[in-house]
């Protein structure tokens, strides 16, 4: 397809984005107001779908995950995945910019809506919940919602403009050391401190570290550890998460990790549980052409977004971009000094800048979208890597 003929469906994405800003920035203000944890979203997934049956999208449920969505639009052969991601933080809301992740995902799928039957694609809204906690969009990779899915693309809210980011592999686990109870001054040899063994195990941990990957991640915090100073603790508890830059390194982490904790329980005598956490989040691949071609859409914007391949935070977008071609890039909008996940980011997620962020990714994630469906090659190799999907899945 020419260059004319992509600008002139651009255009018609520009032109459809326009005619429904005051409805996405109206959306990315009600989820800010209105902020829910991960399994929670209720208000901000009907939001979400009240919007896009207003454009024609049918909508179903997610079997098994209320505030899970599929909205789906047009019957082309490409199927387009927009991921819409919309849980807050406890005790400071929107501290990671999820309402503008969440209005400009819902405004790509509207903009690709618009072109949808030209470009012969599917256009595929998917609700994902409890990003911030166990990995939604896992569910729904399990489920088999994407594997139909050609390419997957959503932005993340930022302090400036990024393609590229890559993301760490993430593992949370609930640990607990159960011991036995005794007065620590009548009977101490009658106990067996729980707390002991997560200070042993603290103290491996700690000096684990310094053989660790130079890239790998260890944070613990102790939950628990005993109700009174003259009682020996039974039990005491902690969280703890690895991250690793690929999802191979973090087993070796893991393998380490694990035999700190068990020489705490040796230590101490005492038994260990370890529980994960949520699911494990893969590493994130970004896709180039994807990558590219959301670069050339934002210049039209007025953004120079540059190309920046260090490590950034964990998303359970990894997951996805480990099964389909997929895009994660940062949509950035002033913050000052503001960082993620504080109450000083939430409070700038309503700005000007925010709203003209909304926007923008919306239309940066739509024209990249398009430019794959229109390109003969991209579709090719996308339609390629569907029918290899469905043969390792044995459809």
């Amino acid at each position: 397809m020419s260059v004319v003929a992509d600008q002139a469906l651009s255009a018609r994405v520009g032109a459809e984005l326009d005619t429904r800003r005051t409805g996405l920035i109206e959306l990315s203000h009600a989820i800010h107001a209105d902020p829910e944890l991960g399994d929670q979203e209720h208000h901000a997934a009907a939001r979400c779908t009240r919007m896009l049956a207003g454009a024609g999208f049918s909508i179903a449920a997610v079997v098994g995950h209320p505030t899970a969505f599929a909205a789906t639009y047009g019957t082309g052969e490409l199927v387009v995945a927009v991921c819409v991601e919309y849980d807050a933080l406890p005790g400071i809301g929107h501290g990671c910019g999820h309402n503008v992740n969440a209005a400009s995902a819902v405004g790509a799928a509207l903009g690709l809506a618009a072109v949808a039957d030209d470009v012969g694609i599917t256009v595929l809204a998917l609700g994902t919940p409890a990003e911030e906690t166990r990995g939604g969009k896992v569910d729904l990779i399990d489920a088999g919602y994407f594997d139909d899915v050609a390419l997957a693309v959503m932005a993340h809210a930022a302090g400036e403009d990024a393609v590229g980011v890559g993301s760490l592999a993430l593992c949370a686990w609930d640990v607990t050391y159960d011991g036995r109870p005794a007065h620590a001054a009548v009977a101490p040899t009658a106990g067996v401190n729980a707390l002991d063994a997560m200070v042993v195990a603290q103290t491996a941990i700690a000096l684990a570290r310094q053989q660790l990957p130079r890239d790998d991640i260890v944070s613990v915090i102790v939950t628990s550890g005993g109700t009174a100073p003259n009682v020996i603790p039974a039990q005491s508890t902690a969280v703890i998460e690895l991250r690793s830059p690929t999802i191979a390194g973090l087993r070796q982490t893991q393998a380490r990790i694990r035999a700190c904790l068990e020489a705490g329980a040796l230590a101490a005598g005492c038994t260990l549980s370890v529980t994960p956490k949520g699911h494990e989040f893969a590493d994130m691949r970004q896709d180039a052409f994807l990558s590219s071609a959301y670069q050339d859409a934002l210049r039209d914007r007025g953004r120079d977004v540059p190309l920046r391949e260090e490590m950034g935070g964990s998303t359970d977008m990894g997951n996805v971009s480990q099964v389909v071609p997929s895009i994660h890039p940062m949509i950035g909008y002033d913050v000052q000094d503001a960082v993620h996940h504080t109450a000083d980011f939430a409070s700038y997620g309503t700005t000007e800048s925010a709203d003209r962020a909304v926007v923008d990714a919306a239309y940066g994630l739509a024209a990249a979208a398009v430019a794959a469906a229109t390109s003969p090659v991209q579709r090719d190799r996308l339609l390629a890597l569907v029918a290899e999907r469905h043969a390792a899945l044995g459809h």
